[in-house]
Order: structure tokens, then C-alpha cells, then sequence
């Protein structure tokens, strides 16, 4: 299970109720930022779920609305010190525009307080954590090294109890490598082999987010069988000549991909202000019926086998709480 927290939603320019791109994940313990346009730390204390762990952020390329955020953020979390070090993913015009933020201006003259690692974006697994990845996958865009992200579980076998008690075997690390793909011998001799308790093959939860992008057609294989994918949806459909000599897509561009790929949800974002919701979301719908027009701070708990789980937001009267006093 992944969890998704749309911090920014906004294209280009933020609007009275929308701010500029940014989405947290959540996966147990870890916590990633795909993207953190203007104001995204302010919009992480509303959401409730605080910077603690929130020191791995993935940028999808180069243009300021998708990362000019980090300069507060990055001043933020060096003061603090909460963190032992960061971690900057991207292309290399994204981090050479990041490194120049916060070598030129925000860390002007002096170290930062915290390490901060700018690794550079390729096309492979980014990280690994606790049963599950992250991977990067290139996209079109305007510039060069633009890229999506792919959060991806593991697959797993469910371990069977009441076979392996018919078995006899004991509870403990027998089990514990039988689930693990091992072959266990208990202590009358007799041979247990994985196959013997572990059940079918289910395959981990997948969610894919694009950044902003230019076509679909390159990147279906990367968005088959998503269980969440979020897409730009910048224009609508009949401004589709518009869209593509900027290099977005529409709408209806982005519900047709969901549903070529197998997609079981689809959530919108990075909306201009030139429509209204309601118009983003009807021509979404009209193709893809599990569509959303994502607001900001809207909260979802992504499953492989479930509907999404939208969470509320629950208001807290000390947000400001989450930092100590930080003076000048």
C-alpha cells in the first residue's frame, strides 16, 4: 500500500486554491517527494504529515514550477537539523538548476548544515526499500533528461498456516525461510520445499507518476497495469494543437492512456487555470471512468485489491508545533 499526498496541483502558476506541483508518497516508513514547486512546505505542514523522514525527493525535470520550492524547503530542513542527510534525484538540468539554488542563494559563503547528495536520474532503480522500489523511466517533455517514477511493491507468495501445520512445521525460523524461497528439513527428516506452503504469486501495488509530458505513446510500458497513475492534464481536448507545441497533453490524452495500459485509477493534476474542474473531469470521465481531478492536500491510500482510500484531512491548530523556534 502506497500513500499519496498532493501537496500542489496547479500548472505553471498557482491559483487561489491550487499551488504549484508537488506529491509526497508515503510507504510505511518512508517518505518521498516527487516535485516541490513554490510554497510546498507550507502546503507539507498543512497536510499534517510533517518533514520527519521527508529527505528523499525525486524531481521530474528542469522547469522552476516543479522545483523552486526546494529552496525554502532545503533552508528549512538545514536550520532544523531534524534530518541526517538528503538526497536529490534528477536529470542534469534539474540538479545543476537545484546545486546553483542552493550553492548561489540559499547556502550562500557557507556548508550546508545537513549533507545533500544530488545523484543524477537514470533509467534503473533508484532505491530499495523495506519490499519495495523505486525506479525512474524517461518522458517527453520540453528539455532534455525529463522522467516519471514508478513506486512499485514487491511481488510476494502468501505463506499458508494451516498447511504448514499439517506439515508439522514449527513456528520459527523454519517458516521464516521457507517464505524467504529456502527448503527446510525438520527434525524427522522430511523435506519441505516452498511450493509446499506458499500460494500463488500476487503481485505488489504499482503507482506511476508522469511529471509533465508531451506524449503517451513512449511510455505505456512503464504505465501497464498501474494501480494509480498520476498524469498531467494540462489542456483539454480542444486545445489538443495548443498542448502539443508546448508540450503537454490533454485530458482525454491522459484518460485513453489509462485505459490502453490496464490502469485501474487515474488521478489528474498539474490543472490550468484556463478551465473549469468540472470540465477536466467530464472529458476525463467520458473516456476512463476512474478518474479524479486531484485538489490540493487531497490524501489517498493506494491498494492493489481495493478501491483508493481518500483520507481526510483533520485540522490541527498547531501545525507550527512541527518546528522549533528558529529566530532571525
Amino acid at each position: 500500500m502506497f500513500e499519496l499526498v498532493f501537496l500542489g496541483t496547479s500548472a505553471a502558476a498557482p491559483s487561489i486554491h491550487r499551488g504549484l506541483s508537488s506529491v509526497a508518497i508515503l510507504a510505511g516508513e518512508n517518505r518521498f517527494l516527487v516535485d516541490c514547486g513554490e510554497g510546498t512546505q507550507r502546503q507539507i505542514l498543512r497536510s499534517g504529515i510533517g518533514f520527519k523522514r521527508l529527505n528523499r525527493i525525486f524531481l521530474t525535470h528542469a522547469h522552476l514550477d516543479h522545483l523552486l520550492g526546494l529552496g525554502g524547503l532545503l533552508s528549512t530542513f538545514g536550520r532544523w537539523e531534524a534530518l541526517d542527510e538528503i538526497f536529490i534525484w534528477g536529470g542534469r538540468p534539474a540538479l545543476e538548476r537545484v546545486q546553483a539554488l542552493v550553492n548561489e542563494v540559499v547556502f550562500r559563503g557557507e556548508n550546508p548544515p545537513v549533507p545533500i547528495h544530488f545523484l543524477r536520474t537514470t533509467e534503473d532503480v533508484l532505491f530499495e526499500g523495506r519490499k519495495f522500489s523505486v525506479r525512474a523511466f524517461p518522458v517527453t517533455h520540453r528539455g532534455r533528461e525529463c522522467f516519471g517514477y514508478i513506486f512499485q511493491e514487491d511481488n510476494h507468495r502468501p505463506f499458508d498456516v494451516a498447511k504448514a501445520e499439517a506439515l508439522g512445521i514449527p513456528a520459527g525460523p523454519e517458516r521464516g525461510r521457507l517464505v524467504a524461497g529456502e527448503s527446510v528439513t525438520l527434525a524427522d527428516g522430511t523435506i519441505i520445499h516452498p511450493d509446499d506452503v506458499l500460494g500463488e504469486t500476487i503481485t505488489g501495488t504499482k503507482v506511476v507518476v508522469t511529471g509533465d509530458i508531451a506524449r503517451t505513446d513512449n511510455i505505456r510500458e512503464y504505465v501497464q497495469d498501474a494501480d494509480a497513475l498520476v498524469i498531467e492534464a494540462t489542456y483539454l481536448d480542444v486545445d489538443y494543437e495548443m498542448a502539443r507545441q508546448v508540450g503537454h497533453i490533454t485530458a482525454r490524452q491522459a484518460a485513453e492512456l489509462a485505459i490502453e495500459c490496464n490502469v485501474k485509477y487515474l488521478f489528474l493534476t498539474h490543472i490550468s487555470r484556463r478551465y473549469r474542474e468540472y470540465d477536466v473531469i467530464k472529458e476525463a470521465r467520458k473516456y476512463f471512468e476512474n478518474s479524479y481531478v486531484v485538489r490540493d492536500l487531497d490524501h489517498f491510500a493506494v491498494f492493489r485489491d481495493k478501491l483508493p482510500h481518500k483520507i481526510e484531512l483533520e485540522p490541527d491548530d498547531n501545525l507550527e508545533d512541527d518546528l522549533p523556534e528558529l529566530g532571525g
